[in-house]
């Protein structure tokens, strides 16, 4: 438990209804006193003055007193719920400073949470998801991962590969031994169901990573051909400025929405095409610097005026990476029906986004190609730490069972798949990792 006293307002910025000014530390007892004039029970909401240093009265709400170790942080926790105004929550905050706080860190209370063993580390950054979730289904994840889905699945294929690790360092140890006890474990049935087992969260992870960060989508082509118009009909209102005059749009137009719980963001951007016009030029050079950061580009095309010299240059500049998919638009004007083709040249997708035939189809493609599947279940809001840690713990399992009869490189590979699937709940975690990842807390969680 930490010796310090920190205090931090908890709600948002701005002006609101209720605001909360949070303390959490070691002995509060003396604090709760100057701060509202007496005594108060654990855990009971009570209707008190909050006093300023000569007995003025600063505001008057809710102050709640939750008694170590009962509490989110694990140390004796204070919550003044007064009014949401800033100046009043400022003076509140400042006459706790005044007593002996000081001022929380980004996600500091939750760091001390995570330190009292309140919660364990992906538990403590499910807090922080939860916060920042932009989809429904987002917040579902994150809030199984809050309770403990995800670490329990973690914890069980922890014991697992502690168990292998106890069997195999004791046959080293005790070479003698008559019983072959790598044989009675039958060590590699256990190591296949491990990789399998770590490959299954890993998908699931993988998914709930998507729900997290979404998908960046920019949607690319030469002026005229209908980007605005497609965006627009994706967010189902007019956000971009639709004309007959090329260069129309300027500067990137950003779009995120709900795709059956996958959040994607759209990006609308400027034609591309040889211009003289500087605005104009600079939105193109902004446009090929969206779709370097993109996970998938939309490559627009007048199906009206067919494929031209000028989509194929669009085409090839392209970064190596990204994922293509040619979007046909206007087949209103063509006379084509809306579909979908896969092959070898990527995605095809004809549609016309006046009318919003192809839309609803564009949409299932986008989710093939992402790997999501809707429904969710099963899903945790993952990071990229935790994803690169269960592919390097796969790594390692599988390495260990191409080492069957050489223990001493099986029981190195079963303790380095330990130490990775250990570091997503903070079993091997280094202060560094803690400090970055609680750093992008908001302050006062």
């Amino acid at each position: 438990m930490a010796a310090d006293i920190i205090v931090a307002v908890a709600t948002a910025p701005g002006r609101s209804g209720i605001g909360v000014v949070r303390l959490s530390g070691g002995h509060l007892a003396r604090l709760v006193g100057q701060l509202v004039g007496r005594s108060l029970p654990a855990r009971h909401a009570t209707l008190a003055d909050f006093l300023g240093a000569d007995g003025e009265v600063i505001d008057r709400g809710i102050a709640l007193f939750f008694v170590a170790p009962h509490s989110y942080t694990g140390e004796d926790v204070l919550e003044l719920q007064g009014h949401g105004g800033p100046v009043v929550l400022g003076r509140l905050l400042n006459r706790c400073v005044e007593l002996g706080a000081r001022v929380a860190a980004p996600g500091e209370f939750t760091q001390r949470a995570y330190l009292n063993d309140k919660l364990d580390l992906a538990q403590a950054e499910a807090v922080a998801d939860l916060i920042e979730a932009s989809t429904t289904q987002a917040a579902r994840s994150a809030l199984r991962s809050l309770q403990g889905e995800f670490s329990q699945r973690i914890g069980t294929l922890l014991r697992e590969l502690i168990e292998l690790r106890v069997i195999v360092e004791a046959t080293l140890d005790f070479p003698e031994e008559e019983i072959d006890a790598l044989r009675q474990a039958d060590v590699r049935q256990r190591l296949s169901f491990l990789r399998d087992e770590l490959a299954a969260i890993l998908d699931a992870s993988r998914r709930g990573s998507l729900l997290r960060e979404g998908m960046q989508i920019a949607l690319v082509g030469r002026p005229n051909v209908g980007k605005s118009s497609l965006l627009n009909r994706l967010a189902g209102e007019d956000l971009a400025i639709v004309t007959s005059i090329p260069g129309t749009t300027r500067d990137a137009i950003r779009l995120s929405v709900d795709l059956e719980g996958m959040p994607v963001h759209f990006i609308d951007t400027a034609g591309l095409r040889a211009s003289a016009d500087p605005v104009e030029s600079l939105g193109i050079a902004r446009t090929w610097s969206v779709v370097e950061r993109a996970d998938i580009a939309l490559v627009i095309v007048d199906a009206s005026a067919g494929e031209t010299t000028a989509d194929e240059e669009i085409l090839a500049g392209l970064p190596a990476g990204i994922t293509r998919v040619r979007v046909f638009n206007k087949i209103d004007l063509a006379g084509k029906e809306p579909a979908v083709v896969q092959g070898p040249g990527g995605t095809r997708v004809w549609l016309s986004a006046l009318t919003g035939a192809g839309v609803e189809e564009l949409r299932h493609a986008l989710m093939t190609l992402a790997g999501w599947q809707s429904g969710g279940e099963g899903v945790y809001i993952a990071r990229k730490r935790h994803i690169d840690a269960l592919q390097t713990a796969v790594g390692h399992v599988q390495q260990a069972i191409s080492h069957d009869g050489q223990l001493e490189l099986l029981a190195e590979e079963l303790r380095l798949a330990q130490e990775s699937v250990g570091a997503i709940t903070g079993k091997y975690s280094s202060d560094e990792l803690l400090g970055e990842i609680f750093s992008r807390f908001c302050i006062g969680k």
